[in-house]
């Protein structure tokens, strides 16, 4: 796994012919461990951004300005911002798309369904620490929300139009935002 980590961010992809070069193993024995490319990748790509994600929450909460609602839109702002800015990650994207979208949105890579898991555990640790009330189950928020930042985050991938983080923050204020009823 560090192997092709490291390949991933020298090379914005994993190769596995080279990957198995690179680590003194066989092909087959490359395969036999991993399984698959699109595993690999996928396992690359979570660990990268589980990484990243560490990171923003981490300086989220280092400014400790932030709570509730506030502050779990600062983490994913944070994490979209450095993923963003990420030369391997922006490059995969661009010149393996087919991959890209197999590997971050389907359980080939298991990319999206860790994140679901990740993001609930945000929004958990937000209900209990400042008294976020969730407006729902938690696993569906988490899934819509994930669902939300990917159609901005990947809108280049998606519909080749730029990233809308603002207009996804929002979108997501509303779904976080318990419903009071007409006023």
């Amino acid at each position: 796994m560090r192997g092709a980590c490291r390949f991933f961010l020298r090379h914005g992809t994993v190769e596995m012919d080279a990957l198995a070069t690179s680590l003194a193993i066989s092909r087959a024995t490359l395969y036999r461990v991993v399984h698959s490319r699109d595993r690999l990748l996928g396992d690359v790509l979570w660990d990268l951004g589980e990484q990243v994600l560490t990171r923003a929450r981490a300086a989220s909460s280092a400014a400790g300005t932030a709570t509730g609602v506030d502050g779990v839109l600062d983490v994913t702002r944070r994490f979209c911002t450095m993923l963003l800015r990420a030369e391997p990650f922006r490059c995969f994207l661009r010149t393996e798309p087919k991959t890209a979208t197999r590997v971050l949105f389907t359980p080939a890579g298991g990319v999206h369904t860790r994140a679901v898991a990740a993001q609930q555990e945000i929004l958990l640790d937000a209900a209990r620490r400042d008294g976020l009330t969730l407006p729902g189950d938690p696993a569906h928020l988490a899934y819509l929300y994930v669902r939300i930042i990917e159609s901005s985050l990947y809108a280049e991938l998606l519909t080749g139009q730029q990233p809308d983080l603002p207009l996804a923050e929002r979108t997501i204020r509303s779904l976080l935002t318990p419903y009071d009823g007409l006023r």
